[in-house]
């Protein structure tokens, strides 16, 4: 079973989160093989996608976002989009676009960003918005500050949380075609936060001098301790070994405070609604060509593969207004 933890180290200015995708992970992988006409994705995509679905959750469970969280990658290699979506209540989806080859042994800049334009979006789309909200979107890109090539998702997302949210964090991610697992460390900030041994209103510590709890970026030597920690934390550990078997390796030394353990799961959001308000933004016109040519329109979701099919009275009531169609008769179910 699919399983997300949470806990922060007693008095420490840090907190932590593990995921292990079990049987979440192998039906996106599962859904992929038996619901498309192209088979399974080549091990390094699915490895990507694998690593963005285990950072999809822990971002989502880390901000309480009651909506959306969409995690997406493009660029100009074969692989032109990935994405990982992860609902408020950790239910998750995930797909790519490949166009052409993917070498068994190619890297993040080999299937996105060859040519230094690849991108990674981090998308929150509010579950109930408000009139004329937008969607929030934040927009890395896959190379550092000298336009050097960053080879690992973990890196891009670690710079994309230094620069949206100010904080350090250390990030582990891996991925195979059974387990896509990931570690999130990441720096609080000393201020305000309950989880303070000693809060300095309290105890009259200056937060600019004191190295318990020095809130400026890479000052910190409790999270720059942990960080180092879990940076040591190899890719075969985080998919084969249990999260308990991994957290007391890695923090045997320090007192954790755990939660609660979540469960994500696979979780596909496309309906029947959707698709067809899909077919009305092609236009009258469009979707009569379709019909013309294939006698009806036939969509089938990226992610789970469903089947959605619409003749031509289907059609017509998509364009048609409510106020323009005859009243229903008969019992409603």
């Amino acid at each position: 079973m699919s399983e997300l933890h949470k806990f922060i180290f007693d008095g420490l200015p840090v907190r932590g989160m593990i995921v292990r995708l079990t049987d979440a992970w192998t039906e996106i992988l599962a859904r992929r093989r038996a619901n498309t006409g192209t088979g399974a994705w080549p091990p390094p995509v699915a490895e990507l996608l694998g690593e963005m679905a285990a950072a999809g959750a822990l971002m989502q469970s880390n901000i309480k976002f009651n909506g959306a969280l969409v995690l997406q990658i493009f660029g100009d290699g074969p692989v032109k989009v990935a994405v990982a979506e992860v609902q408020h209540d950790l239910g998750l989806r995930a797909t790519a676009k490949v166009v052409g080859e993917v070498r068994s042994d190619a890297r993040l800049s080999d299937m996105v960003n060859q040519a230094n334009k690849g991108r990674c979006a981090i998308t929150l789309d509010p579950r109930d918005k408000l009139p004329g909200q937008q969607p929030y979107q934040g927009v890395v890109p896959l190379h550092g500050d000298r336009r050097e090539k960053i080879e690992r998702l973990s890196e891009v997302l670690e710079h994309y949380m230094l620069q949206s949210e100010q904080l350090d964090t250390k990030l582990v991610l891996a991925a195979d075609h059974k387990v896509a697992a990931g570690l999130l460390i990441q720096r609080l900030p000393a201020a305000g936060e309950a989880n303070l041994a000693g809060d300095a209103r309290r105890t009259g510590a200056k937060l600019e001098s004191d190295p318990d709890y020095a809130d400026e970026i890479g000052r910190n030597e409790h999270y720059n301790r942990i960080a180092t920690l879990a940076a040591s934390l190899t890719r075969e550990e985080l998919l084969e070994l249990d999260v308990d078997t991994v957290l007391r390796r890695l923090f045997w030394e320090e007192k954790l405070l755990r939660f609660e353990p979540q469960t994500p799961r696979f979780g596909c959001t496309c309906s029947r609604a959707r698709v067809a308000n899909m077919i009305r933004s092609l236009g009258r016109v469009e979707a009569q060509s379709i019909l013309d040519e294939r006698g009806e329109i036939e969509v089938a979701c990226d992610f789970c593969g469903l089947q959605y099919r619409f003749d031509a009275v289907d059609a017509a009531q998509i364009f048609t207004s409510r106020g323009d169609q005859p009243p229903a008769t008969g019992t409603v179910q």
